[in-house]
């Protein structure tokens, strides 16, 4: 293994396409697992743009993650707790989730846990 490895996404190992054209998931495979980058597009949600990939009721990935730019609002299943992330925000968001990019600024973020199984297509 290399001392020092310097990756950029705009060369990303795949590139997954969200639904309607409202952003994609750039993903770079490292020896400690999957980062992902996603770009969500205003008008974005995940029972939208994302639940016709995944085929679940609500995103089911556990995130950690960075957020370089925008602003996404959480909301647990059930009614329950929901908040907002935005710009130099750090965030952690268990399994069991919708969220929405907030305003007419695309949303990109970063994760090192939760990407790798995301907006993953069947028969991909």
């Amino acid at each position: 293994m290399a001392a020092i490895v310097s990756r950029s996404f705009d060369s990303a190992d795949e590139t997954r396409p969200f639904e309607g054209g409202k952003g994609r998931l750039d993903l770079l495979n490292t020896d400690k697992g999957q980062v992902g980058k996603a770009v969500f597009e205003p008008g974005w949600r995940w029972t939208e743009h994302v639940k016709p990939i995944a085929g679940t009721d609500s995103c089911q990935a556990h995130h950690v993650g960075y957020v370089v730019s925008g602003r996404l609002h959480v909301v647990m299943d059930g009614g329950g707790e929901e908040g907002e992330i935005g710009p130099g925000d750090f965030y952690e968001v268990q399994p069991g989730h919708d969220a929405w990019v907030v305003g007419d600024e695309p949303c990109e973020l970063l994760d090192w846990v939760g990407f790798g199984d995301y907006a993953v297509r069947s028969g991909s």
